[in-house]
């Protein structure tokens, strides 16, 4: 039996600002104010604060940092995020799947979703055989609303405080210096908006089978991240069970991982059946749009385009 799951108290949070960081938050709030830039029905503390941690406490820093995340959100993909999110088709996904696997599996012992992407067998000819760049960028932005709006208050729900942050899981398994250089192009994409549009949002990152040439490429990954992501970062090789089982019960961790959990794909608080009121179909229902039938140029969906 899984153990409940134990709070952190890490610094910047709610439950846990010092008297200068609550002046600096309320002050925050008022230059978001002035600028029209605030909406107390979807800007609660805990976001403002992440933007905050973001810039250390900066609140000049901050607002410009927030004022680009409202701009982004209203021009990303030409019809802006919140739209994108509700029309949103991407029927290619099955094929997608099949060469880029990645998925939510469960939560840590902070009660925090565990993401893990298989970057060492991903095919990006093979991806991008039925999608592009475009398409995948806004997949993933997608995954990030889903995950901030669905996820995470499912997880907070079942752990009974709050949960922001997420545990992940990278698997360089199989990777190759021929294969790493597309990738890398195309994380370092996906990082930028994580960086700038959901920032604080990683709690832990466990990079698994790092090959001993990963040294080199890690060098020129990390001048992109920040002090504090590159802190919650760990690299481990093939004896790598030991190190995740710190943070994950293995009870938890899917067997591709070593642990003992035999549930596929996506699931956790979000959809098993345990939190009242989820699953929460408007967002199961994004499973909808993908599509099924492949053909020599990609898939199709069902009116014959290639989706939104």
């Amino acid at each position: 039996m899984v153990p409940p799951p134990v709070k952190l108290d890490l610094p910047g949070r709610l439950e846990t600002l010092t008297e200068e960081q609550q002046d600096i938050l309320e002050e925050f709030k008022e230059e978001l104010k002035a600028d029209d830039l605030f909406d107390p029905s979807r800007h609660d503390n805990h976001l403002l604060l992440r933007f905050l941690r973001a810039r250390k406490f900066n609140v000049l820093n901050a607002k410009l940092m927030f004022s680009d995340y409202i701009k982004w959100r209203k021009e990303f993909g030409g019809i802006g995020v919140d739209r994108l999110v509700k029309e949103w088709k991407f029927p290619e996904m099955p094929v997608v799947a099949a060469f880029y696997p990645r998925t939510y599996h469960k939560t840590d012992k902070h009660g925090r979703p565990i993401y893990i992407e298989q970057i060492g067998v991903i095919n990006l000819d093979q991806v991008f055989a039925v999608t592009n760049l475009e398409r995948m960028l806004i997949q993933h932005v997608v995954e990030y609303e889903k995950l901030v709006n669905y996820r995470l208050p499912a997880c907070s729900i079942a752990a009974g405080f709050h949960i922001e942050q997420s545990c992940t899981i990278l698997d360089l398994k199989g990777v190759s210096v021929s294969n790493f250089s597309r990738v890398f192009t195309f994380v370092k994409n996906v990082s930028a908006i994580a960086q700038n549009y959901y920032p604080e949002m990683l709690g832990k990152m466990y990079v698994i089978n790092t090959p001993v040439l990963f040294t080199a490429v890690w060098q020129l990954v990390k001048p992109m991240l920040d002090e504090v992501t590159v802190n919650k970062i760990e690299f481990l090789s093939t004896g790598y069970t030991h190190f995740i089982f710190e943070t994950i019960d293995r009870d938890n961790a899917p067997e591709l991982l070593g642990g003992n959990s035999k549930s596929k794909g996506d699931v956790g608080p979000w959809n098993d059946g345990t939190i009242p009121g989820y699953p929460k179909m408007e967002y199961e229902q994004l499973l909808d749009g993908y599509g099924t039938e492949v053909g020599p140029h990609g898939v199709k969906s069902s009116n014959g385009s290639a989706g939104m």
